[in-house]
Parts: structure tokens; sequence; C-alpha cells
């Protein structure tokens, strides 16, 4: 944000001794953006509290009255009328900060506007060795209103609590959407009469109701109305709104699937339009789903539909009736087909927001917006696909600061075409929504773990969502602020770092019997437990029994050690060694890591009732693993990890360490350790 500076004084975040909210405005909430469950100030404050204590080991209170007090960090609201975005619209999201010697003041046109400047206090406040802030005023409004990631959850599941660490991520970077993809099929060439039952599709939303029974048949990969709730609940809390999509008429065949009467000959993965079951079939969907949305705005994708266009447009304006009819809502699609006229009672509503994401389907300026439809920038230049494919692996920081083809500048959302900027409309162009940048699971699950997807956009997410906001950090200012933030970001912990005092995180001897828990021999005192009994030089491991650390899992980089013997497989094909919460190590008989619900095993398993050393090492994307039997005395032959993807394409796997419990096998167990780096 631009911050004026009063003079060379400056104000120490350390000092701040409580969070006032101004009693006027405690329970006010933000009506303006896109969630329905907006927080009011005082929930944001306490958020914020929490935040300064996990960020910056700051602890205050939070407490109501009419007026800041020394050393206070004052949340108060202001006029709405003094924010403006890019187009000159009002904005509910700026913000005042104001700094001076006796505290901060900060001022938003709404709640939602007063959160994020909480995020440049916590910014500035960790970027400054000391905690220090300048005093001065600044006055920030961010360029569009919708600014955020869409993530692929129909072709890769990701549990509830991923999502909401997401939001927490994106958050700390004022972005205000997270827009996730509820029903697909995998990407394949040809979906025929007679293979389109076999091919894998998921509908994530898990409801009782007998009028979608049979819709979802994977309950354990799925979302229930509770789980949605949470997470749409603990998103808003942090200022991030859940857009949900429910894909039709194309990419539709998880409900062809369920319903084949209504798939299009030739390409089951279509609906056939003109089926009289079509329509009422997706109302029953929609009728169903719609109360378990709490946003303003719910996308029915409607994306590469390879029908007739007529009917694909009557079939759009036929949701546009039925949604904002039955709930209030309204729809966006993805831009498929264009309107041939400028005026046309045959073309899709202009009440319906298009998401353009392709030259190969639109030009979103000439297309849409010279034609008076509301546009929000997906152009495929961001698109990121996980595994494998011809789209990027991860967002380019490059083009984010230089990808204005008129200046060579930094992109922003007005910014469709990186190549040719006369397809781009002018910056203050009021049909322009904002942004939302895609990852995709085109492969299906078997392609990566849960945390690839944080990771493929690890970088990308703090650039991108400086140009959303409409800022003006350059590339040499991001690369010297993010790793000092990163470390720091409040809410998730996606990196699974763990804290530790050197290389070494733990460290277990279990030669000898010890009593009221295992000494962790590292300097962290990480002490773990057990109810295992003790053998003459070693722990008694058995399936009823456990060692269990005070850690779940450990991401990029790790070394994790064990040295055992295996005298008998609890199950012959599915043994655990050691579980944690994002993998489990297994013997199915192979040596085996079991991440987001996919078996990713070796060629070589482990020699029965042998004593041997097995380590398992992460190196970035990659994990390894290698089983050196104690007689042998060389080091083992070390294997990779890797995951078989639709066309028979071996892709690496980046797997978190499992060290929550060794359990489910009989054998015994010396040594157990963990350390950064391999």
């Amino acid at each position: 944000m631009p911050f004026r500076q009063s003079d060379d004084n400056i104000f120490r975040l350390h000092d701040v001794t409580e969070i006032v909210v101004d009693r006027r405005y405690e329970k006010h909430r933000d009506e303006a953006g896109l969630t329905l469950i907006p927080p009011t100030l005082l929930e944001f404050a306490t958020t914020f509290a929490g935040d300064l204590k996990e960020s910056v080991g700051l602890h205050v209170a939070v407490r109501s009255a009419e007026n800041g007090s020394p050393n206070s960090i004052f949340l108060t609201l202001g006029d709405m009328g003094e924010y403006l975005d890019a187009a000159g619209r009002l904005s509910s999201e700026g913000y005042t900060l104001s700094t001076n010697e006796s505290g901060i003041v900060i001022t938003g046109a709404s709640p939602l506007g007063a959160w994020w400047g909480t995020r440049t206090l916590l910014q500035q406040g960790i970027i400054s060795d000391d905690g220090t802030i300048p005093m001065g005023t600044g006055v920030d409004t961010p360029g569009w209103g919708t600014r955020g990631m869409m993530i692929d959850a129909a072709r890769h599941f990701y549990p509830k609590e991923f999502l909401i660490e997401m939001c927490a991520y994106m958050s700390f970077f004022k972005q205000n959407t997270f827009h996730v993809h509820l029903s697909d099929n995998l990407i394949q060439g040809s979906y025929r009469r007679d293979e389109f039952e076999t091919i894998y599709a998921r509908f994530r939303l898990w409801s009782d109701s007998p009028e979608v029974e049979g819709l979802n048949k994977y309950a354990n990969e799925s979302y229930t109305r509770r789980d949605f709730d949470e997470i749409q609940a603990k998103c808003a809390a942090r200022g991030v709104a859940i857009l949900p999509e429910i894909e039709a008429p194309g990419h539709a065949l998880p409900i062809v699937q369920w319903r084949p009467q209504i798939g299009y000959e030739g390409d089951m993965s279509l609906l056939n339009l003109t089926h009289p079951d079509t329509l009422p079939t997706m109302k029953t969907i929609w009728r169903e789903f719609l109360p378990w949305f709490h946003s303003k705005v719910v996308s029915i994708g409607a994306d590469e539909y390879t029908g007739p266009s007529e009917v694909y447009k009557i079939f759009v304006n036929n949701m546009n009736d039925f949604i904002p009819k039955i709930s209030g809502k309204s729809i966006r699609i993805w831009g498929t087909f264009p309107p041939d006229t400028p005026e046309s009672s045959n073309e899709v509503s202009r009440d319906v927001s298009i998401q353009h994401w392709s030259y190969s389907f639109d030009n979103a300026n000439s297309d849409y917006i010279r034609k008076n439809y509301s546009v929000l920038n997906s152009d495929d230049t961001y698109y990121i696909v996980l595994k494998y494919g011809s789209y990027a692996r991860t967002i380019d920081i490059n083009k984010t600061f230089h990808g204005d083809p008129a200046t060579g500048g930094p992109w922003y959302p007005y910014v469709f075409n990186t190549k040719n900027a006369s397809d781009n409309p002018a910056r203050n162009e009021p049909l322009i929504e904002g942004a939302i940048d895609p990852l995709w699971n085109d492969n299906a699950a078997n392609t990566s773990v849960y945390t690839e997807a944080y990771y493929a956009w690890r970088e990308g997410i703090p650039a991108l969502a400086d140009k959303h906001w409409g800022g003006n950090l350059t590339e040499d200012e991001y690369a010297d602020a993010f790793p000092k933030l990163h470390p720091h970001i409040p809410g998730q912990n996606l990196d699974r770092v763990i804290p530790s005092k050197g290389d070494v995180i733990f460290k277990y001897d279990l030669r000898k019997q010890t009593y009221g828990g295992i000494q962790d021999l590292s300097p962290n005192s990480y002490n773990a437990d057990t109810s295992c009994k003790w053998g003459r030089s070693a722990l008694q491991i058995l399936p009823y029994c456990s060692l269990t650390t005070p850690w779940s899992s450990k991401g990029r980089d790790y070394t994790l050690s064990l040295s055992l013997k295996v005298d008998k497989l609890a199950e012959p094909t599915n043994t655990t060694v050691i579980a944690g919460s994002d993998s489990v190590l297994m013997l199915t008989p192979n040596i085996t890591l079991f991440a987001s619900g996919i078996y990713y095993p070796l060629n070589s398993t482990l020699p029965m009732g042998e004593w041997v050393d097995l380590e398992i090492r992460a190196r970035g994307n990659q994990t390894f693993a290698s089983v050196t039997p104690l007689s042998q005395g060389t080091p083992g032959v070390e294997e990779e990890f890797l995951g078989l993807i639709a066309g028979g394409h071996w892709v690496v796997m980046g797997i978190e360490a499992p060290i929550k419990e060794v359990t489910g096998w009989t054998g015994e167990l010396r040594w157990l350790s963990l350390t950064n780096g391999v």
C-alpha cells in the first residue's frame, strides 16, 4: 500500500498492549462481498489477535470501546465513499492505516476492509527486523473485487483441512475468493457408451437425500454438508469466500454415470440437452445443494461443451432463470460459445458473468466486454495442470511482473492477452470483475498428493495476489519480501515445518528401557510415548501397541530413519509400519507410501526376521527409500517413489514423512530419528 510517512519516527508493534474495537461497529458485517456469512468487526479482531500471537509472538487482549487507548490497535469503520477501485466503483475492501506515537488506527470501508488492513500491518511487522511501523498514514483499496484461485477438487479430492489452510495462505495476501471445482471426470480421448461407466469421474458433495441417491458413490472422499459448512465458515473468518462449481453440461460424466439416459451419444461426458430428463436432473441437483452454498454467486461450469451451441445457450438461460429464483444467487459460466450478435434473445443472458480462460473459445474483450457482459479473467496464461501435459506446473513469476504486452510491466486482471495488447480493455473497464487462477488435475488422483497443489502455488499466490489487488510491487521487491513473510503466515502449516534447534528434529534410542516416556536425544525435547513392552535390546512392536511422537508429518526436505526387524506382517498386503497425518509407510508387502488415498509402492520389500536400516528421504518434489541389512554393512540401493498416471506416464512424488505412530506390525525397533535435509 502507498504509505505517507510523517517523519523518521517509528512505532514498535511489540509495544501494542491490546486491540480495541470501535463499539459502534463491533457487530457490523460486510454485506457487499461474495460471502453470505461475513464475520463481524469484533470477530475479525479476535482472529487478528490470534495471528499476532502466532506470527510475531505478541499476546494482546481484545476489547470494545469508543476510542483507542495508548499503545493499542484501534479498529473502526469509515466512509465507503472514500474507497474506489480501478473502475471508480465503491469498494467495501478499502482501508486507511494510521500510526502515531500513541498507537495504530485501522479504518475500514467495512469490517472486511479493516481485516485487509490488519494483513498489511502484520506484514510490515514481519518484514521489519524489529517489528517497527513507520508513523504516517496510508490509504489502500483493491483494484478489483474478485481476487483468488481455483482448485480442481473433482478429479483429485482435497480434505477440508487442506482447503481451510489454503484459505489462510491466500488471505494473508488479501485474496478473497477460493473457487472449488466439485464435479468432473478424467480427461481422455474417448467417452463411448461402452466404456463411460469405468472412467474416473467424481461428484464431491455427499448428501443422504433420496433425491440424489447414487450421484456420489464415494463417501470417504467427499464433503458432507457439515464439512462444507466448516470450510466456508473458517475461510470466511479470514475474508475468503468459497465459490462452488458444479460442472455441466460438459465435463458431466459423474452425472451421466448416475443418469445414463441423459448422456450425449458419441461423448458420454456431455449432457444431451434435448433429452426431456436433462434439465429436471440438473434442477434436482442444484435444488439439493444450493442451500449448502453461502455465496452470492455459484458456477454452473458450462465449459467445453461440443454439442449444438443453440441448445447450450438455452440450457444456460434456463439455469439462470432457475437458480436466482429459488436461491437469490447469480451464476457464472466458463466462456464457451460467445454471442454471435451484440443483441439477441438467443444469446446467454447478460445477467450471467463469464469466466474467460482461452482464446480458442473466445476473445474476452471483443466477444464479451464490448457486448456488455461482465467478465472474470482466468486466462490460461496462469493455468497449472498437475502433473503432466502442456500446461505449466507452477506460476510464471516473471510473467506476473512483466506480462503486460503494452508496457512490459506487471500483469493485472485487465490483461487478458499477454501477447497482443489490442485484445485488452482499459484498466478502468467496469465490466472486469477481477481474476481467478486455476489449478487442474486432468490426470486424476494418483498424479499428486494434497500438498503438491500448494507447492505449485507456493510462490505464485503472493505474486499474483499483489497484481489482483492492483499493487506495484517489483520482482526484486517480491524476491526480498517473500522469504521474510513466508515462515510467519498464520493459520496454516502447509510446508509441514517442525521447529528445530538443529538439523536433528528428534532421535530416539530404543535399545534400553526407559520410564516415564522416551527421551528425545536432540536439543528439541520432543519426547515420545509408548504402550509397547521392552525386550532385551529393543522396543517390542505389536499390532495393538504403538510408539507415538509429538508430531504427525514433516515436509520437504527430510530423512526419516528406522532401525527395525520385522518378524510378521499383520496383513500380508496391507501392514502399517509408521503412520502420519499426510502419509503412511506400509508393507504391501512391497515398501509403500500411502498418501492422498493412493498407494505408491517400490519394487523392494523388507527381509523378514532380519535387522535393517530403513530410510525415507525427501529431496524437493522427489521421495526415495533405501534398505540396508545390518549384516550387509554397505548402504542399500536407493529407489524412488513414483506415480503412474493416465497414458502410462511415470511422475515424481513429493510425499511428507509419516511420523506420528509406529504400530501395526510384529517385530522390534532400536532407533527412530528424523532430520532436516538428506
